[in-house]
């Protein structure tokens, strides 16, 4: 009768179907075991990975959170974004602080501050002394106070440093020398002062804070660039020759270093082409980012860090293999900006 036809189609379908699953059933029993002992394994074995990477990752910050414990710790310019971020780092820590900056009264309420925030008991009350840079008849001075204030000191964090921007005629020979003093002399200085503690001790650790301008000038920072040269050749110098006393010596070339990453409101200004040579971000990285850089760099002894995004990476490397080229942008961005102010 034509009504049993769907019945005798659906029950061949059935039939079909089971014999198809009997078969699949039959061919995975089959399959070779080390094949299936490997497929079962891969998932297991991604998630240990990730775990055990997790486990490190917390150890490693652990070991950095309590590895400045107890250890005497300079930190010149410690009013500024990021001396305050490495200040507060640290004094949590349990690092015995030296804190040195322009202003006492500013250096007092950045102590009172920081005790106000930590655990007495597991804290020190930080030392503070005037330095300033500019004034480098003071460092003789200044340089035997921090030395006095535990007798030594485990690492030095030079932070410091002064900005200029300008077409090179219009600078002034005055304002090279002040550039040159607070940006080399005063850096130079003060680690050839603290340098015979530390090789008398036969460790320490200086850590130069230091600008993508030390690797790659552009234009218009003509002595900014230079000082920074001269300060990075310095470090680069001196890591050689107190090697064998155990005395490490880093440096942390940055962009920018920001107090805030918030967007710009209203038209955005005109920028040049080698203006991307160096900014990081819209206003540069923030002190708690590079702080944490910091802390990972005395842990790790890392000798060289760049904290800067692709592209003026790639403009350090071409400023070796490609001179010419890096040079015919940069004359094209000086030729650029010339232009938009025009407008």
């Amino acid at each position: 009768m034509p009504a049993e036809a769907p019945d005798a189609e659906k029950s061949s379908w059935l039939l079909t179907h089971f014999l198809l699953n009997k078969e699949n059933v039959a061919t995975v029993q089959e399959m070779d075991p080390t094949w299936m002992t490997t497929v079962l394994l891969v998932p297991c074995v991604v998630v240990l990975t990730a775990g055990l990477f997790y486990l490190y990752g917390a150890v490693i910050g652990l070991l950095s959170k309590t590895s400045v414990r107890n250890k005497v710790v300079v930190i010149t310019d410690a009013l500024s974004g990021l001396g305050k971020e490495c200040s507060a780092v640290f004094h949590k820590g349990g690092a015995r602080l030296i804190l040195c900056g322009k202003s006492w009264e500013k250096l007092e309420e950045l102590a009172d501050d920081l005790e106000k925030t930590s655990d007495p008991t597991k804290t020190f009350p930080s030392k503070l002394v005037l330095l300033d840079f500019g004034d480098m008849d003071s460092m003789p001075e200044a340089i035997t106070e921090i030395l006095e204030c535990y007798g030594c000191l485990d690492v030095l964090i030079l932070n410091s440093g002064m900005k200029l921007k300008a077409p090179v005629q219009t600078i002034s020979l005055e304002m090279d020398k002040l550039i040159m003093d607070h940006n080399y002399f005063g850096p130079a200085t003060l680690a050839k002062g603290v340098l015979p503690s530390m090789i008398s001790r036969r460790t320490g650790h200086l850590l130069l804070i230091n600008s993508i301008q030390g690797k790659l000038a552009v234009p218009f920072r003509t002595t900014y660039a230079a000082s920074k040269h001269a300060v990075q050749a310095f470090f680069d110098c001196l890591r050689a020759e107190v090697n064998e006393y155990g005395i490490s010596v880093s440096t942390i070339s940055h962009t920018y270093i920001s107090s805030s990453l918030s967007k710009h409101t209203g038209a955005a200004p005109a920028r040049s082409i080698w203006s991307f040579f160096y900014s990081q971000k819209p206003l540069g990285v923030t002190p708690d980012e590079a702080a944490t850089q910091i802390v990972k760099t005395l842990n790790n002894k890392r000798k060289e860090v760049l904290i800067a995004p692709s592209l003026p990476k790639a403009a350090i490397y071409a400023r070796s293999f490609l001179p010419n080229v890096l040079f015919a942008v940069m004359a094209a961005g000086v030729d650029h900006a010339a232009a938009t102010e025009k407008m």
